[in-house]
């Protein structure tokens, strides 16, 4: 057996809790910069999880554009520089566009895995909200393949998500009305969570003719307009991880949620590339299932035992793909899921309850720890008014660029 395939015993990695910052505020505006977030989240993160800054022996940080929205980079010496009893721990950033959070995960588990450290602190930080949203469009292009991919276009990811739900179509079909639905079901999910971004917006009926109202939901590129797109945003997300080892040591910590499952698969930066090679595939992304059925293999689950998803909704297309390729309808069939009711709260498989990218917001280094806090919650029954009933196992799905990146957790509950 390879080392690190999927037929690998469970991880031996736990959550000992985990923070999520309010995704609606504005820092720019509240005259308060990176260190500000970074400070509030380690805080939060240590306090959620009843850890002192004393137990932690490594830091991991998914940020995707700090230069590029704050000017400051380096941000793995961020916790060190605001809470100085971190000085001296080893720390490190990790950027994979969106899914950078993600790969933090991946790399504390890693750590803990390998035996380097028995705890470890991983953070998601992202600033957007410090220039004007043509230039934030401009800065989030950068992970894409810059020069090859979205050429001439104003907006880059409208642009090439709506490019993906044209591949879907030429496939399968896709109905604008079920994109439409997604969005519709998600900006009201977020209206339950109150971290949500969207949570206090008036947004019009997406299921009517203001679905296509210029003035209500203005085109912002090719099939895709404004509520079915996610929304620059400030945030932040943290957990803390610990292995077997660390938690015989502290026989009277308890944790939230154990990871049973990762899957991480990498692809070229280019969409066409992508696309043309898959093109006769019947999954648009195969990787991206391959990824997903790595961490059920890996945490010994198909989806029928799962309660719950959190899934990477940047657009409406990329949920209605990320649909059929975990395996909730076959092949080109997401739309039966979103008609039936499959993903809805009290569904078969509730997606993004808490609002996901679109309604809950999308600070892309955050996002990934964010949907393992939202995924961590459901599964010890802490998720409040968004709380799946009696959800014990969960996924995520996260990716970056044009799925270049995709990372996917199965998240269960510790036994009694």
């Amino acid at each position: 057996m390879r080392a690190g395939s999927p037929n690998t015993p469970r991880t031996g990695v736990w959550v000992l809790g985990g923070f999520q910052t309010d995704f609606a505020r504005n820092l720019t505006r509240e005259g308060r910069d990176v260190s500000h977030l970074v400070a509030q989240v380690v805080d939060g993160t240590l306090e959620a999880s009843h850890t002192a800054s004393s137990d932690v022996e490594v830091i991991h940080v998914g940020n995707a554009f700090g230069q590029l929205f704050t000017g400051q980079g380096h941000l793995g010496a961020m916790p060190a520089t605001v809470r100085p009893e971190l000085w001296g721990l080893p720390a490190a950033r990790h950027e994979a566009a969106c899914a950078s959070g993600g790969v933090a995960v991946l790399a504390a588990m890693a750590d803990l895995r390998a035996g380097n450290y028995g705890c470890a602190l991983v953070l998601g930080v992202e600033l957007e909200k410090t220039v004007p949203g043509d230039e934030a469009a401009t800065h989030l292009g950068a992970a894409a393949w810059v020069g090859h991919d979205g050429e001439g276009a104003r907006f880059m990811w409208p642009h090439v998500f709506s490019a993906v739900a044209d591949e879907y179509d030429r496939r399968h079909g896709i109905d604008a009305a079920h994109l439409r639905a997604i969005a519709s079901l998600n900006l009201a999910n977020a209206r339950r969570n109150p971290n949500a971004q969207t949570r206090t917006w008036d947004v019009p009926d997406l299921t009517g003719p203001d679905a296509i109202d210029d003035a209500l939901n203005p085109v912002v590129d090719g099939r895709l307009r404004r509520y079915d797109c996610s929304q620059v945003t400030d945030g932040a997300a943290g957990v803390v991880l610990v292995s077997d080892a660390w938690l015989r040591d502290h026989p009277g910590r308890r944790p939230v949620a154990r990871i049973d499952g990762w899957g991480h698969r990498t692809v070229g930066l280019g969409l066409r590339q992508k696309l043309e090679r898959d093109r006769d595939e019947l999954y648009v992304m195969p990787h991206v299932r391959q990824a997903v059925t790595d961490a059920f293999d890996r945490a010994h689950v198909t989806l029928d035992d799962l309660d719950g998803f959190e899934v990477h909704d940047c657009f409406t297309p990329t949920e209605y793909l990320a649909i059929d390729h975990i395996g909730l309808t076959g092949p080109g069939e997401s739309w039966k899921a979103v008609e039936d009711g499959s993903i809805a709260p009290g569904g078969r498989l509730p997606i993004n309850p808490g609002g996901g990218l679109i309604g809950g917001g999308h600070p892309v280094g955050a996002t990934g720890i964010r949907m393992l806090v939202d995924a961590a919650k459901q599964v010890s029954g802490a998720a409040g008014d968004y709380q799946v009933d009696g959800a014990r196992t969960f996924g995520t799905l996260n990716f970056g660029g044009s799925t270049a990146t995709t990372v996917s957790l199965v998240v269960g509950a510790v036994d009694d």
